[in-house]
């Protein structure tokens, strides 16, 4: 209860707890609605004062009082920065209408705007979102530069369209061409020879993301967010400049920043990589067939491109310069890339391009690949495409970071402490521009309101970065959340370790006469610890859906008696992580031996 100084009369004890209190409570402490519309603020994490007037002296005088300012005779009286809410069923209904946070997180300041977001992609529009939803002022900038090739797109950023989206659905696209082939063995009637048309597909995608680029603008401007399609650049620590495709710029200032830019491709300094060839930023928008194409890297990115590609039909060659998949699990990635050979993708190991030039024009037209190998060869080969997956670069580099103050790291991420915030402390970072951060669109997303939620909900809660699983979306899905088996023995030591393992075959590879060893699982476990599963795996199909329900097991800490006593879903390819009882400890063979 509020201290009630003994000098003061009833008015201005009135008058100086409205003043000097953001939310304050005239309460008694008997009533049953005043405890509720208190449980109300604790939980939504908002101090209060509240002053119970059946326990003073001069709580009649101060209610009559209260009666004359706001004409309400009873508690609970409630106050939010000096302006009159009302009573339990007002502040019910001011919360129930989204207006009751907004008006305690009433900004007190002189700039344009309480956040600016600087980038379109996921993690900054569910900032701007979360944060409008909570009463901000937002504006987001969003500006995407053409690729060498020429290729633009509009809001969402990455994911949406030159990402996960379209890349799912071309991986899609692929597995129904395998569907049909195994679809006669199965009693369908379909030809031997199939055709499929690139343009048609990638129109259908297109019209997709293009629906989706509406949907989002749409959603700003319902939650009255300002939208600048223009690029962005801070002049000091609370101005940028804005300059739009136009060329006409603008001054904006703002209490905070969230800076949410993401990345681009990395484009290696090779005579000729600029010039003729493409990035994930222009092949899932290609007017026109790729034909044969090379793929460079070995990245996630790298690896799923070939395998749609492969899958629809196209002579496709990935180059890798050293591993597959860096940072994966070491023997999934290897398996990924048996798999994908066994079914048409062929590997240049140990090789990077040297040159690349153009000896055909056309639509592909043609090009020549000059690499050289680790043992000093040189190769020569001919494609009509040629794809640049070498890894990605944070799109920081013109922002103006300098002129805000704001530490980058080696990479040009921006460096971040607890919570998202950068050496600045107004200026946050969310998603692939965060140094230490995970590169998915899901952390982004949960990252930017969380933030939103801190900052103008009194919310608490803050983005974990452990154990969050993810897919890669290769012929053959891989799904994992966790550790790789390398991470757990650095992290624990190999003696400390069991790694429990099985191959498998899903029901629907019988009939189809597909290999019956393709698939596999794992879990590796934490001996010291009742065998904590602190490692997930498994490659075969639909690996992502099976990794997001496992996921939430391995963040609550299950152990291998868990899954041993979760019953399996029959049949299932899931259902092998609940059967598993070999160890990689013993010996024994893990493959497939029978139902």
């Amino acid at each position: 209860m509020a201290p009630v100084p003994s000098n003061l009369s009833a008015a201005e004890i009135v008058d100086k707890n409205i003043a000097e209190n953001k939310v304050m409570i005239f309460s008694k402490s008997f009533c049953p609605f005043c405890h509720k519309v208190k449980d109300l603020f604790r939980r939504l994490n908002v101090e209060y004062v509240a002053l119970e007037l059946d326990l003073l002296d001069n709580g009649h005088e101060i209610q009559d009082v209260l009666i004359e300012k706001s004409g309400m005779r009873t508690v609970p009286n409630v106050y939010v920065n000096g302006e009159h809410v009302g009573g339990a069923d007002k502040t019910f209904e001011t919360h129930a209408n989204g207006q009751l946070l907004p008006m305690i997180n009433k900004s007190s300041h002189d700039y344009d705007y309480d956040l600016i977001v600087i980038g379109g992609g996921s993690g900054g529009l569910a900032a701007s979102k979360e944060a409008a939803n909570l009463g901000a002022k937002v504006a987001v900038c969003d500006f995407v530069k053409p690729t060498p090739q020429g290729t633009t797109w509009g809001l969402g950023g990455t994911c949406v369209n030159v990402g996960c989206i379209p890349k799912k659905l071309m991986h899609q696209a692929a597995i129904f061409g395998g569907d049909l082939k195994d679809s006669r063995e199965f009693g369908w009637e379909t030809p031997e020879t199939v055709g499929h048309s690139w343009s048609k597909m990638v129109e259908a995608i297109q019209n997709h993301i293009g629906s989706l680029n509406w949907g989002y603008r749409v959603t700003l401007r319902e939650k009255k967010v300002d939208y600048l399609n223009a690029y962005a650049v801070f002049t000091d620590p609370h101005t940028i400049k804005t300059v739009d495709r136009r060329g006409k710029e603008k001054i904006l200032t703002a209490d905070k920043f969230l800076v949410a830019v993401g990345g681009r491709p990395r484009y290696p300094d090779i005579p000729g990589v600029k010039e003729h060839c493409i990035t994930s930023d222009d092949i899932f928008s290609l007017p026109h067939a790729p034909g044969k194409t090379l793929l460079v890297g070995a990245s996630y990115i790298a690896l799923e491109c070939a395998g749609f590609l492969a899958g629809l039909g196209y002579d496709t060659t990935v180059m890798v310069r050293s591993i597959l998949l860096r940072g994966f699990d070491q023997q999934m990635a290897e398996k990924v890339g048996a798999y994908m050979e066994k079914h048409g993708v062929k590997f240049i190991r140990g090789a990077v391009p040297t040159s690349v030039e153009r000896i055909e024009e056309g639509s592909p037209g043609k090009l020549r690949v000059t690499a050289s190998t680790t043992e000093g060869e040189e190769i020569t080969d001919e494609y009509n495409t040629v794809v640049i997956a070498v890894g990605r670069d944070p799109c920081t580099q013109d922002l103006g970071l300098d002129a805000a103050n704001v530490e980058l790291a080696k990479s040009g991420k921006i460096v971040v402490g607890e919570g998202e915030q950068s050496s600045v402390p107004h200026i946050y970072a969310v998603g692939d521009v965060m140094e230490g951060g995970l590169e998915l669109t899901p952390v982004a997303i949960q990252a930017g309101k969380l933030l939103a939620r801190r900052l103008y909900g009194n919310g608490t809660l803050k983005t974990d970065y452990v154990n969050v699983p993810t897919t890669v979306f290769t012929p053959l899905e891989y799904g994992c959340c966790g550790l790789s088996e390398e991470k757990a023995i650095e992290k624990y030591g190999e003696d400390d370790i069991e790694v429990y393992h099985s191959n498998f075959q899903p029901l629907e590879f019988t009939v189809a006469h597909r290999p019956e060893n393709d698939c596999y699982a794992k879990l590796i476990c934490v001996r010291s610890q009742n065998e904590r599963v602190v490692g997930f795996h498994v490659l075969g199909t639909h690996a992502g859906e099976i990794t997001q329900g496992f996921s939430l097991g391995i963040k609550m800490g299950a152990t291998k008696t868990d899954f041993n006593n979760l019953i399996g879903i029959h049949p299932t390819a899931a259902e092998v992580f609940t059967t598993m009882n070999i160890t990689k400890r013993s010996g024994k063979d893990a493959s497939v031996q029978g139902c």
